[in-house]
Order: C-alpha cells, then structure tokens, then sequence
C-alpha cells in the first residue's frame, strides 16, 4: 500500500511516502527550488518521491493532507471576530488558504500526478504524533506535540499503543507556548519561525534575570496546563508583530534587527528559554501521570529545542525518549502519510529500531562529474577508505570541507550527508566558519559530530544522538580539546555517528582520531545564509564555488579550485 502524505500553504511544504507502513522518501520542497522554507504545493518533492519508489500517481492507494482547513478556518474567522476591520488581513490570509486546501489541492494533484483518488485530511497535531510514534522504536508511548498552533490545539498529550494513537487531552489556542516563544523571538529582532534557534543560542550567554517578568506571561497549573496573559500579545490577529505594547512596557524596548544585541536581551532570552524548559517538564510530567509507559515520544516545533529536549531527558521522568528529526511542519507530511496508512487497516506493527531520516534524493557519478566540469573543477576519484584518509588530512590542516554522500536528509539537520567539516580542536575554526562561509552571528555554536563509542567519554549524553536533537554538557576539563564546537555554556548540539548507521562518515572520524587523538568533528549544514541545504551536485558545486570553502568531496571524488 503506497500513501503519499503533504505539508504546505504555511511553510516548509514537503511530501513523503509510506509502503506498507515504512517511509520509503520524503522531501521538502525548499531543496528543489531553492527557495528558502517555501510553502507552496510541494509539486517536486511529490515527483521526486513517486520516482523514487517507482511509481505513478494512478498506483497511489491514498493521499493525505497534514491538517484539516475547515477547522483552521473556523478558528481563524473565530479569533479574529472581536477585532473588526483590525483583523481583516488575518481573515483574508485564513481564506485563502482555505481555498488553497480544499478547492486547488485535489486539481493540483490531478495536474501534477495524475491521481483522480481519495484525499483525506489529518488533523495537524496528530500528524505530529504520528510522525513522532510510528517511526519510533517504541510499541507503546507517552506523546507530547508543542507548536504554534494547528488547527484549534497548540499543544497535544496523546498515547501511542501498537497501531493505534489515542487523545489524551488537548490544550487550544490562543494558549501557546510556541506562540509566546515566537513573540519573544519577533520581540528581540529576530525572524519569526526562523530566528527562534538564534534565541536558544543567545540565551546561553545570559542569565534568566527576568524569570518574575516572565512569569506574568504565562502562569503555569498543576496539572501542566497553562494560562497566556494575552494582554502582553497581539498575536491573534496579527504575525507582523505579536507583542503589544504592555510586554514593551514590562521588559523596556524592542530591538531592531540591526540593532547591537546587549546584556538586557541576552537575559531575556535566558529568561525566556528557562520559561519554556519549566512549562515542558511540567507537561511531560503531567503526561507521566496519566499514562502506564516509560517511553516518550515528542514532535512540533517546539521539540526542535535541543536545550529543552536536554532537560526533558535529564529530568527522569520517562526512561527513553524519540525525537522526529522534522519535528516541525515539514515532518508533518511523515506524520499525515503513516496515520492514514495505520488507520486504513488491522495490520500487526513491528517498531523498527533505527529510523533512517536520510529519505532524500541520491545522485550517481555521472550527474556528478558534470557538475564538477561544469564549473571547471579539478577532481580525483578515491577509493572509500582514501577518500575518508584525505579528508582528515585536509580537516586536521584545519580546512573546510564540503561533504556530499548518498542520500539527502530529511528536515532541519544537516547529518553527514549534506554538511560542511570542519577541525573541532582548534578556536579558530568558528570564526573561520562564519567569516568565509556561513556569515551568521557569532553568538550561534556550531554543533559536534562523535562516533557513538566515544560519545559519553566526551559528553555527558546518557542516549546516542543521531538526529542532533541534545544539547549535552561537555565533559569536564574536555572543553579545550573541542573548543570550537563547544557553546558558552559548555554545552554542545552532539550528533552521534555508528559503524552500522553510516560507514563511510563513521570511517571518516576515525581516520581524524588517528591524527589529532580526538573523534570530533564540527558539522554545519552545506548552505550559506538565506538559502536551504543543498540537494545536487550542481547545488553543492555551485556553494562550493561561491564561498571560501577549501575542498569538495562529492562520491567517490575530491574536488578543489583550479582557478
């Protein structure tokens, strides 16, 4: 049974396909044009995973889409009633997605594939949990899904058992902790559903000198409920800005985005993260309650917070955890594909134990090394082992490197697929970093990628981390040998790497160890800022040539600049 499952008309579009309950592609539609979280009708992810699995879009048993518009529509005409003519571009942005979604999708769908065949709609934090439960390991688990807002619920408790996900309870919007989080984000001169990292990394170099401001913002109940003073947002009718002006009389000026960032709003963000990280341990507890297992899955936006997640975990209240990768709308379209493949049958469901979140497009040599020639570069092709050797040498010559292999991640995460390397034993290396290749603010840490047997010698991780979704601290007194992938804080974004998860990436770690004594590496996304990770040959090759990175190692080929 193939299932093909949508995201899109709000941002970062993606499609993803289900066989007999295993996601066998996915893409966000970003990659293929380039445009940065782009919302539209995800038209090449569609094609490229029906390529992928061989099939057309007359074969397809089903579609689903990633919400229900009705009853996003219904909560948007709801909401903006009291506001009057102050709300108008709220309503007419609700209608027209609404028309988007129900009138234009099932033509679009005939247009693009071809498929004339039954389009359901998934509610939004369902596809959340089902995106999150049914990739995991687990046969039966606790579900927490935190956002913005889907339809009606912002945040969702549910309980996974088999194949099969059950509502535990719901809170609704304007209740938001992904909404206030987003404000504070818009509030200290960042970009909204962008910049929210950019306040987790901030927050480090601050202190949460702002905790009483705080809590007159939300005030958080027993039973992990909580209650917004809507007073302080004006994000119900508008996402242009979402404070009111009682929250700049609480916590003094906005910054401007261009604005020099000072220790007030280092420390609101400080502020602002411990607010987010009580409010989730306070679900999760509350969750624990209610529910007889020891496992906890977590997906929607909000769960793209490694520090939270950090906290989650060290909290003890559940004994293992799963991460979507995509945990936010993008992996919606994971989600939305395998909910309606479980509910359409009684199918016995084995967990699987590693989710492979490589579900992107792979390119072979020939496609390759017209990329390489286009651009007149000089290449030469290695043998695996070799080219793993060369890297090293180049990385511990404290040389960036391009590194592009197999398969395209899935979601935010760059994961030794479409990354660039870098020395993480040297200082140096952020700067070098940011200056020539990623010109991004210098507050951000890049993030670490171990092999999984070394991790808890450097890391104070008790999980592997495949999906770089912890914030772990450093062991103490190894800060100075990974200084540049080590935050403020002492903290690092660890992503772990096995033999049997990916050998080549894995042998390449190796062969730095060998040189330096450390199986380290810095790990950063193949892009430059304003664009999305990229997804060809040509892609890399042409970010490859417009920056200061020094080699490409593309396949089986290592290139470099011969002009």
């Amino acid at each position: 049974m193939n299932v093909l499952g949508l995201s899109c008309y709000y941002h970062d579009a993606a499609a993803a396909l289900v066989r007999d309950g295993v996601v066998i592609a996915a893409g966000e539609e970003e990659r293929f044009t380039r445009r940065k979280h782009d919302q539209s009708f995800p038209a090449n992810a569609i094609r490229f995973c029906l390529e992928f699995a061989g099939v057309r879009g007359s074969d397809l048993d089903l579609v689903v889409f990633y919400e229900k518009p009705l009853r996003k529509l219904q909560r948007g005409l709801q909401m903006a009633a009291p506001f009057g003519a102050k709300s108008r571009e709220t309503v007419g942005r609700h209608i027209r997605h609404y028309v988007h979604q129900v009138t234009t999708l099932p033509r679009l769908l005939e247009d693009t594939i071809g498929y004339r065949g039954e389009l359901q709609y998934c509610e939004h934090h369902l596809s959340h949990a089902a995106s999150c439960f049914y990739a995991s390991p687990f046969a039966e688990a606790a579900i927490l899904t935190v956002d913005g807002v889907g339809e009606w619920v912002t945040t969702g408790q549910f309980l996974g058992n088999g194949s099969r996900i059950e509502s535990v309870r719901e809170i609704h919007y304007p209740q938001s902790l992904g909404m206030v989080y987003a404000a504070l984000t818009a509030y200290l001169g960042f970009e909204v559903n962008e910049g929210e990292y950019k306040v987790m990394g901030l927050a480090s170099y601050g202190e949460p000198a702002y905790a009483a401001e705080m809590a007159k913002l939300i005030a958080l109940n027993p039973d992990g409920s909580f209650r917004v003073d809507l007073s302080y947002f004006d994000y119900v009718h508008s996402l242009e800005r979402m404070f009111s002006p009682k929250l700049v009389e609480l916590l003094g000026p906005p910054r401007l985005p261009s604005a020099p960032i000072e220790r007030r709003h280092r420390d609101i963000a400080a502020s602002a993260q411990a607010l987010i990280e009580e409010a989730l341990i306070n679900l999760v507890r509350s969750l624990r309650d209610v529910c007889d297992t020891r496992n906890l899955c977590l997906a929607g936006g909000v769960s793209h917070n490694v520090v939270a997640n950090s906290a989650i975990q060290r909290s003890g209240l559940f004994d293992r955890m799963f991460i979507q990768p995509a945990a936010g709308d993008s992996g919606g379209a994971i989600g939305a594909a395998l909910e309606g493949y479980w509910r359409a049958g009684e199918w016995p469901r084995i967990p699987q134990p590693d989710y492979d979140t490589c579900l992107g497009p792979a390119f072979d040599e020939p496609t390759i090394v017209k990329a390489l020639e286009a651009h007149g570069l000089a290449y030469r092709k290695h043998a695996p082992d070799e080219l793993c050797r060369a890297v090293a040498r180049l990385v511990h010559d404290d040389l960036i490197v391009g590194w592009f292999q197999g398969r395209m991640e899935f979601g935010p995460r760059a994961l030794g697929h479409r990354s660039i390397l870098g020395n993480a034993c040297h200082a140096e290396t952020k700067e070098i970093l940011n200056l020539r290749v990623k010109l991004r603010e210098e507050f951000r840490p890049f993030a670490p990628v171990v092999t999984e047997d070394a991790l808890q010698a450097y890391y104070d991780q008790p999980t592997p981390s495949p999906y770089m979704l912890y914030a772990p601290r450093v062991k103490p007194g190894l800060e100075a040998r990974v200084p540049a992938s080590t935050h403020v804080d002492g903290t690092s974004r660890v992503q772990t790497v096995s033999k049997a998860q990916d050998p080549l990436f894995y042998g390449l770690l190796k062969e730095f160890e060998s040189l330096s004594g450390v199986p380290v590496l810095i790990n950063t996304s193949f892009n430059i800022k304003g664009e999305p990770i990229v997804c060809t040959p040509e892609d890399a090759v042409r970010c490859f040539v417009g920056t200061d990175i020094d080699y490409l190692a593309i396949g089986d080929f290592l290139a470099e600049k011969s002009f």
